[in-house]
């Protein structure tokens, strides 16, 4: 029932969990929901991490939204960071959006804004990975 919610409102409700392992080393990818409505949940995903995935939304307004006082770009790093999750990994994403269209420099200008608030919650942005991706191509996400 869940997931028909998640699909219908196109957000996450549940955490979810993937297993994978390489030689050396087992993993569990957390999807966490990162809606207000379920902070519950979110706080259960993200202090069990031991790595943050970032998600942040480079279209114009969306990343202004997120990133501004009280927004979730800020309340998730923060939340993170407070949680013990000490290496984050930031996924720039909608780089596909007709707002950004794959934009060096609206990348850049993200990465940078970002990279300044980690560092005033806690994070050394120099060893924090940025990535920009399409979720919704698929770009930077398989491969």
């Amino acid at each position: 029932a869940n997931l028909k919610a998640e699909r219908e409102r196109g957000i996450t409700i549940d955490i979810s969990l993937w297993k994978f392992a390489t030689k050396q080393y087992e993993f569990t990818i957390i999807d966490a929901p990162g809606h207000r409505d379920f902070i519950k949940n979110t706080i259960t995903g993200t202090s069990q991490a031991d790595v943050a995935m970032l998600v942040v939304d480079a279209s114009h307004g969306g990343f202004e939204e997120g990133i501004s006082r009280g927004g979730q770009t800020r309340e998730h790093a923060l939340l993170a960071f407070t949680l013990g999750v000490k290496q984050m990994v930031v996924a720039v994403n909608k780089m596909d959006d007709k707002s950004v269209n794959y934009s060096q420099s609206r990348y850049e200008d993200v990465k940078s804004e970002v990279a300044t608030y980690l560092k005033r919650v806690g994070y050394k942005p120099a060893k924090v990975t940025f990535v920009p991706i399409s979720g919704w191509e698929g770009d930077n996400i398989t491969e």
